[in-house]
């Protein structure tokens, strides 16, 4: 069998990304068998002939923000690829907590050999007005979920995670301390997460590698490098064996954020 590849985009805006048609190129180029978008600010009744023609290849799995224009995620399945969602309708995940469902922050699909955690995260804000509630509820709770449905099966969780880990992971951690993102709090859900037996694929893979999947608009940060890796997937270690590659797709356009994927061994 194929391996099983599944990508990752914060697109900051569906419709404008497939408007650009850099969905389309991407989609082309390297044919996902699953692709995990975030902060689609759409619903699906939103779409026109032209937006919905792009995505007919696929499944499209939808958990949008119940505020217009904000937030929400998808799950685009491809019809031939070798794993299917195992029931009629997705898991939506009622949630976590509240901000969860009316926020559209997490959508999960069962592939019956594991299940696929598509999550938008929740920013702590310039003004870190949010960093309570990731420190002491949404962190937390998240992995909590997650170990629950590891009970049953692996789980790999990938999406915008809005906080840079390590200090490898962002261009200039001295000056960003106490700035979102890079906060002791938001690192620590990180380091809670691993602790909890998941894995970071590509720091697995890439230990020593500066690459980064976010740029500001300011300053001409994208040109210049000056990024953070904040998008990650992150596998159960049961699940090690089978990962394979683990990548960053620094040169798409379309977005603020990259694509990223990973490549999980077939049985």
């Amino acid at each position: 069998m194929a391996d099983f590849r599944i990508f990752s985009w914060n697109v900051n805006g569906l419709r404008a990304v497939l408007r650009k048609g850099s969905l389309k190129e991407f989609i082309e180029k390297e044919q996902p068998d699953v692709l995990c978008l975030q902060e689609i600010k759409c619903n699906p009744n939103q779409l026109d002939l032209f937006e919905l023609n792009t995505l007919k290849g696929y499944n499209v799995f939808w958990h949008p923000a119940k505020r217009p224009g904000y937030s929400g995620t998808a799950t685009l399945v491809h019809k031939s690829c070798q794993y299917q969602v195992q029931t009629e309708a997705p898991s939506l995940s009622e949630g976590i907590n509240k901000l969860a469902t009316d926020e559209g922050r997490i959508l999960c699909l069962d592939f019956g050999k594991f299940y696929l955690v598509n999550v938008y995260t929740p920013n702590s804000k310039p003004d870190l007005s949010r960093l309570q509630l990731r420190y002491e509820s949404w962190d937390p709770e998240y992995r909590n979920y997650l170990k629950e449905l590891e009970k049953e099966k692996p789980v790999v969780t990938c999406g915008d995670f809005n906080c840079a880990h390590q200090e490898i992971d962002l261009a200039r951690p001295k000056t960003n301390h106490r700035n979102a993102g890079f906060t002791d709090e938001e690192r620590e859900g990180i380091d809670n997460l691993i602790g909890a037996c998941f894995t970071d694929s590509f720091r697995k893979l890439h230990p020593k590698a500066k690459r980064y999947t976010w740029w500001s608009h300011w300053g001409n940060a994208r040109a210049n490098n000056v990024g953070w890796r904040i998008d990650y997937f992150f596998v159960s270690n049961s699940l090690l064996a089978k990962l394979k590659d683990a990548e960053i797709y620094e040169l798409q356009q379309g977005s603020d954020h990259c694509p990223i994927s990973i490549t999980l061994e077939t049985d």
